[in-house]
């Protein structure tokens, strides 16, 4: 398992993440094998968010009750949580009085003291620097949080929070896989008027940006694509080609086309972590296979064709 630093801290983190979104009607023995296959595979970095499953809290708590970790084990782990998106809503909320609650509330169901990661959970239009930054003060100053991140912000509205917040902000946690890559593929196609890919959705070089600030991207849904449907693009019909060249590779390589899916993410030299979705150990097993395995430049490009995009 090939470690990625995490964004300024210093500290490293492995560049496959393993989350924890649909296990909260998982037995315990289902999240325990889980859990074990993300180890084995030297994963020790958790993802959870307090809107993770069917209720408020419920997939940490679940996360919680299988494994009861000792503490000396929960010492050995990493665990990532969200704050800032009320469900019910729907809408966001990024004061101080919702993130420190959200936050309290995710140490309870997770048996903990204290998450190394807090992410707000997508922007929030009507967001208030000083707000973030004074629970972000009081979330750092009482220990229970150890570091900060944002998910799917763009370059300027991680500016703006960075006019009164403090800490570093360490990952940006994004959409991406081979089939879903406008942040990665729009500056190959810029200044080209003629092709969709040249637009800008991100609000400009994101990853550019994170690199730049040292900001660790992590890439969330890295096997959705947008056609069919939007769901797996892993043997679906409607990727036919990009399929081909997949299994191509994976036998080259002697892995599954998981393990594909997963390099080529983490092939790209902004070093991103991928956060798998999969309640799947074997699963787990055959992405992590992909941590280390360096794709060539022509087999990387080949990808990015072979999923529908400009390559001038």
């Amino acid at each position: 398992m090939r470690n990625v630093p995490l964004g300024t801290t210093g500290l490293t983190v492995p560049n496959v993440v393993a989350g924890m979104m649909r296990i909260d009607d998982k037995t315990d023995a289902d999240v325990r094998a889980l859990y074990a296959a993300a180890r084995d595979a030297g994963i020790d970095f958790f993802d959870h968010a307090d809107i993770y499953a069917r209720s408020l809290h419920s997939a940490e708590e679940r996360f919680a009750e299988a494994l009861r970790l000792s503490a000396a084990e929960r010492g050995e782990i990493r665990l990532q949580t969200k704050a800032g998106i009320v469900r019910e809503g729907p809408y966001f909320d990024f004061s101080y009085e919702h993130l420190v609650s959200s936050v309290e509330a995710s140490l309870r169901a997770l048996r903990t003291d204290y998450v190394d990661v807090l992410l707000l959970h997508r922007p929030d239009a009507l967001v208030e620097p000083d707000e973030v930054a004074r629970a972000f003060d009081h979330l750092e100053d009482s220990g229970m949080v150890r570091a900060f991140g944002v998910s799917n912000h763009t370059p300027r509205q991680i500016d703006l929070l960075r006019t009164a917040v403090r800490q570093p902000l360490v990952a940006n946690q994004v959409q991406l896989s081979i089939a879903h890559a406008p942040v990665v593929v729009q500056g190959l196609a810029g200044n080209m008027e003629s092709t969709p890919q040249s637009s800008v959705r991100d609000g400009g070089g994101l990853v550019e940006y994170c690199r730049i600030e040292g900001i660790t991207l992590q890439a969330w849904s890295p096997l959705q694509g947008t056609r069919g449907g939007g769901g797996v693009f892993l043997g679906h019909p409607d990727y036919a080609e990009v399929n081909t060249v997949i299994d191509r590779l994976a036998g080259k390589y002697d892995v599954t086309p998981l393990a594909i899916a997963v390099a080529w993410i983490t092939r790209h030299p902004a070093d991103m972590q991928v956060v798998l979705g999969t309640t799947s150990p074997g699963r787990v097993t055959d992405a992590a296979a992909g941590s280390d395995l360096r794709l060539t430049r022509a087999e990387w490009y080949e990808l990015v064709r072979a999923a529908g995009y400009l390559v001038p």
